[in-house]
């Protein structure tokens, strides 16, 4: 008969939250053109979410948790520190473990070489807090582990936009709405019910960078992450996880504000569209069918759904994991760390020249670059030796669905790709798991033009290209 399937999967879930607000008066600099250092304030807690996913046969070989955080990212030391004290605390190996962040920009920025900065001083304890807070909440989502479905669909919302646009006036490419640029904005959510069919969670993935709030707001936020979750738990009644899309080149429409109703009106606008999109599964462990003719006023083709049969449940048990690493170069004419020193150096002194010389606006421009010049050498720091960062990926099949799970912020085109090269598999994309050692990953097109995030990026023109061809390669097997 005809019918329409619907992704789903079965096997054993389990979830817990916690609180990791940081305290008032943190280091908070997130934005290089911010006048402030401190945190003045909550807008809206932080949480951070762990959720397992294991067979449902029980086999914890094959297990894997994601610990899903209100941060924007933490360096690589600072990443080592806090899986070092998940995995003391748990009999999981390291690549069962991943942490993914909601990449909001209104949390601050905890990085140990900002100590000696106002409010730096409050980051260590912070960061040994955070570690034991996550080993908890990770020890709590393991023993919360029960039988349950995952439903998956898709919906649509436009609070995304393209974010390199040309500035002709100035002649230089900015970070910024582009109406014209290409977006995906596809919403992929999965409804996660028990054995009783009774909502325990919900997940949603999105890809768009968390900066409504920008260089204008002092207050600790998860951005529009915060309002969304609230839409959809207010109206489920269980937790709802946010996890972040490939969204290198994906920003709010409307955003770089410190405007908490534009932050909020963003969130209830994608939590709606998630809303919508959960509304319309049908119930798990059943297909939509062609009943046959029903002879009325017209005669009407009915549909119906039906529960499905054990041999039809079968393929919705598959869990499959792969670990692998895709050896992605660096360019030939890469910076070092003295190199960058050097130049921060350079940087300081001009930024104190324009200020004892009264020209503020200069000075505010030069501390914004000692900012990006920072950064650059804790990456640059951070890299592995060689010719090529071996960049890691988790490709996870559960039921009729795919997770693909990447370091970093990749571009849209990532999951663009591979949506469009499995339109019928529901793919999950994530970034930034585990942290960010290997900064944006451009297409090779756009290298060359001075765009903001191909003059940070760390790996050679090419390198989206070849990843998104080594995953493609991995997944063709699974979508038979």
């Amino acid at each position: 008969m005809p019918h329409v399937d619907t992704p789903q999967a079965v096997c054993r879930f389990g979830i817990s939250r916690c609180d990791v607000t940081p305290p008032v008066g943190i280091y908070h600099r997130m934005w290089g053109a911010a006048t402030h250092d401190r945190s003045t304030g909550i807008h809206r807690s932080l949480t951070a979410t762990a959720f397992v996913l294991e067979p449902s046969d029980g086999d914890t070989s094959q297990r894997q948790v994601f610990v899903a955080v209100d941060h924007c990212l933490l360096w690589s030391e600072e990443m080592q520190q806090v899986r070092d004290a998940i995995l003391a605390d748990s009999d999981l190996s390291p690549e069962q473990m991943i942490v993914v962040f909601s990449h909001t920009h209104a949390a601050g920025l905890m990085g140990l070489e900002r100590t000696d900065l106002p409010g730096g001083d409050l980051i260590p304890p912070y960061l040994t807090e955070l570690g034991e807070k996550l080993a908890q909440v990770v020890r709590e989502a393991v023993t919360n582990t029960q039988p349950a479905n995952l439903t998956y669909g898709t919906g649509r919302c436009d609070l995304a936009g393209h974010r390199d646009t040309y500035d002709p006036d100035s002649d230089q490419w900015v970070c910024g709405f582009n109406p014209d640029g290409p977006v995906d904005d596809a919403v992929l959510v999965a409804r996660v019910t028990d054995e009783e069919g009774s909502v325990i969670a919900t997940l949603v993935n999105y890809a768009c960078h968390p900066t409504t709030l920008a260089w204008d707001n002092t207050l600790i936020s998860p951005d529009y992450i915060g309002a969304m979750r609230e839409v959809i738990e207010n109206a489920t009644g269980q937790p709802s996880v946010f996890l972040q899309g490939a969204a290198g080149d994906v920003g709010p429409r409307d955003g770089f504000v410190g405007d908490l109703a534009t932050v909020d009106s963003n969130g209830r606008q994608l939590g709606y569209a998630a809303l919508a999109a959960l509304e319309a599964l049908p119930e798990a462990g059943t297909r939509f069918e062609y009943l046959g003719p029903v002879i009325s006023g017209a005669t009407i083709g009915a549909w119906g759904h039906r529960p499905l049969t054990p041999a039809e449940q079968q393929p919705l048990t598959v869990f499959q994991v792969e670990h692998f690493d895709v050896p992605l170069p660096y360019p030939e004419n890469r910076l070092t760390a003295a190199e960058l020193k050097v130049e921060r150096e350079t940087l300081i002194a001009d930024e104190q020249t324009a200020r004892e010389a009264g020209d503020l606006d200069k000075a505010a421009d030069l501390r914004a670059l000692v900012e990006r010049n920072t950064r650059a050498i804790v990456r640059v720091v951070a890299l592995p030796e060689g010719d090529a960062f071996p960049f890691p990926v988790t490709l996870l099949k559960t039921g009729t669905a795919i997770w693909v799970v990447v370091e970093g912020e990749p571009y849209q085109a990532l999951q663009r790709t591979l949506r469009e090269s499995f339109p019928d598999i529901p793919i999950f994309v994530l970034e930034l798991a585990n942290g960010s050692r290997c900064s944006y990953l451009p297409p090779a097109e756009i290298y060359g033009k001075g765009i903001y995030q191909e003059s940070i990026a760390v790996l050679a023109a090419g390198c989206l290209e070849l990843l998104t061809e080594s995953i493609s390669s991995r997944i063709a097997p699974w979508a038979n």
